[in-house]
């Protein structure tokens, strides 16, 4: 319906041009006809973007050469994007304003930090766990994260090990020749943070392990391990990703299934979040869709923001996601939506959104034998579902709306779709 509608303004352009040809000696219809897709492109847009950026704009700490064409498109003469564009990553062991920084370096385009969105930065929303004492599990600038995120009392795996050095017992390197009293000042632990995949695997299992099972208290033992237990809070699902090597590597999603596996088996109980976020949780497109709105106020586009198209590599991820958030929106516009919660969560203000496409990209995760399939190619096998425990598997949510070859395809393709030169 949306090209139909592009064919028909199209004509109706082209019997203007006739029109004004009769009376304006030396005008072409087809210059006029050129006229005129600058008129709508320089129009105010009622559409944005959502990019992954691994396997989409880089792989690795390299630029993908599309992404530098692609926002060669999104650039106005004036440097500044002609529709809002939002970065959203299940990558989080980086500072928002360094990784808004990286992009600008790497795309040549100025990206502001509240264009950039990391797995965790939903978090900011779980105010009620704000002021309790967190232990954080990641890498990189896990306390300064922990912190921007509004989490005033954090403590990290290493300083409970520290606290705690018979705890850490796999590495025989790292273990303690001197065994010490156990420590009884260390305060109570209230909760767990997951920012992201840890770099020492085993202390991270160990130790979280330790705190969950003790209720907070992992100098000390109890003969039964509590249950409801203590908050855990994760972002980050991606069981996969892609880098420089030719094969996806482990995301955090590995790690949790990990730290999940491992509870079952010790306690006969499933591991329970109290908030789980980055793609494909639907909270994370509500708080891309913010600020995409916010974007579009800023630079003073007082057309409301109606579609919104995801871009993405990895199926299960940035697809699933994205359709999740579709069929949110369809059901939210029929009053059949529920709530997402995100303990005092504000309430949803009411969305002029009225569809988000999912749009795959071939320069990552997904790597198809032809662009007829959605899923991730295993030799002609069933694909396995890569999503988390506690998304169901829908398959139907793993069909992308369109497949392209790369990202500069794909703005091409949306501009087409929006009748933009």
């Amino acid at each position: 319906m949306a090209s139909l509608g592009c064919v028909a303004a199209l004509c109706a352009a082209g019997g203007l041009c006739g029109r004004v040809a009769r009376g304006a000696a030396g005008l072409s219809g087809r210059w006029l006809r050129r006229g005129y897709a600058v008129a709508r492109a320089e129009s105010a847009p009622t559409f944005g973007f959502l990019l992954d950026i691994d396997g989409v704009l880089v792989r690795g700490h390299k630029v993908i050469p599309a992404a530098l064409e692609a926002f060669h498109r999104l650039m106005d003469s004036h440097g500044q994007l002609r529709v809002p564009v939002v970065f959203v990553t299940n990558a989080g062991n980086i500072l928002q304003h360094d990784k808004a920084q990286e992009l600008s370096a790497l795309l040549g385009c100025k990206v502001d930090p509240d264009q950039v969105i990391l797995s965790h930065s939903p978090m900011k929303l779980f105010v009620q766990y704000h002021s309790k004492r967190m232990l954080v599990s990641g890498q990189g600038p896990v306390v300064e994260n922990a912190r921007a995120l509004g989490f005033q009392k954090v403590v990290t795996v290493d300083e409970l090990r520290i606290a705690f050095p018979v705890l850490d017992m796999v590495d025989l390197q790292r273990r303690p020749k001197i065994m010490h009293l156990p420590r009884n000042d260390f305060p109570a632990i209230e909760g767990v943070l997951l920012l992201g995949e840890p770099v020492r695997w085993e202390t991270s299992l160990q130790l979280i392990m330790d705190v969950l099972l003790s209720n907070g208290n992992p100098g000390t033992g109890l003969a039964t391990a509590p249950y409801p237990h203590l908050p855990v809070l994760a972002c980050n699902m991606d069981l996969l990703w892609m880098a420089e090597a030719k094969m996806p590597r482990f995301g955090h999603g590995t790690f949790l299934l990990c730290l999940e596996a491992i509870y079952r088996k010790v306690t006969g109980k499933e591991l329970r979040y109290e908030g789980l976020m980055g793609k494909p949780s639907i909270l994370t497109y509500q708080y891309a869709e913010d600020l995409i709105r916010q974007q579009a106020e800023r630079r003073g586009w007082g057309s409301p923001i109606r579609k919104l198209y995801a871009i993405g590599d990895n199926p299960m991820s940035d697809v699933y996601g994205a359709n999740l958030f579709h069929q949110y929106l369809k059901r939210a516009k029929h009053g059949e939506a529920e709530e997402q919660q995100a303990g005092s969560l504000q309430k949803q203000r009411l969305s002029a959104t009225q569809s988000c496409a999912s749009i795959l990209v071939c320069t990552g995760v997904y790597h198809p034998q032809n662009l007829g399939s959605a899923e991730p190619f295993l030799g002609g096998m069933e694909s396995p579902f890569h999503g988390h425990r506690d998304f169901s598997f829908r398959p139907e949510l793993l069909e992308a709306s369109y497949i392209v070859n790369d990202v500069n395809e794909a703005v091409q393709l949306v501009f087409r779709q929006e009748g933009w030169a």
